[in-house]
């Protein structure tokens, strides 16, 4: 891919902003709901959990978890699809941040849902130690990547967050409905 190539799926989607970045957050919007919904169930957050979106987009699977719980928070590099967020879910806490920086504090959450944005991490390595520090014991952790965008198998995915400390891995592919390709979903546990 050239460079030139990279910087403008970078502008739509690594790190949404200006127009390209609108027009990305649209695209994500339409054809990630489905999974954004269906990780907010796979997740299964109840009243009293505090569940943070990590890389929210434009804020689908953070308004669904906001269905269940009370107590949302997202964590995302683009201001503008935080902008995204703040609109459709105007309750939840919003925090600039990445999955190696969350800025969030130690055991801070009960739920992690992470939907087609593991593929963009720098250092997956330091992602997955940042959300194991994150969740409190017990908490879960429910990713979702397009399996033509995941950059190793899926198993060796669920090898990675078995050595940041995960517990009680599962992984499976889903057939989104619509147009989205098959996605790798994972689920774990803090012990």
């Amino acid at each position: 891919m050239s460079t030139t190539s990279s910087r403008l799926l970078d502008r739509a989607f690594g790190r949404p902003r200006g127009v390209l970045g609108r027009i990305g957050g649209a695209l994500m919007a339409w054809g990630n709901a489905a999974t954004e919904r269906h990780m907010v169930d796979v997740a299964g957050p109840g009243p009293a959990d505090t569940v943070l979106v990590l890389g929210p987009g434009p804020g689908v699977g953070l308004s669904a978890a906001a269905e269940r719980t009370g107590h949302v928070v997202a964590v995302d590099p683009s201001e503008t699809m935080l902008a995204r967020c703040r609109a459709r879910c105007p309750q939840a806490a919003l925090h600039p941040g990445t999955a190696e920086r969350t800025g969030l504090a130690v055991g801070s959450v009960d739920v992690v849902i992470s939907v087609n944005n593991v593929q963009l991490w720098p250092d997956r390595a330091a992602g997955f130690a940042e959300l194991f520090r994150v969740l409190r014991p017990g908490g879960r952790l429910a990713l979702s990547v397009h399996e033509k965008w995941l950059p190793v198998s899926r198993h060796e995915l669920a090898a990675e967050l078995e050595a940041a400390g995960f517990t009680d891995l599962q992984t499976w592919t889903w057939e989104p409905p619509g147009p989205a390709s098959t996605a790798a979903q994972l689920r774990a546990r803090r012990p």
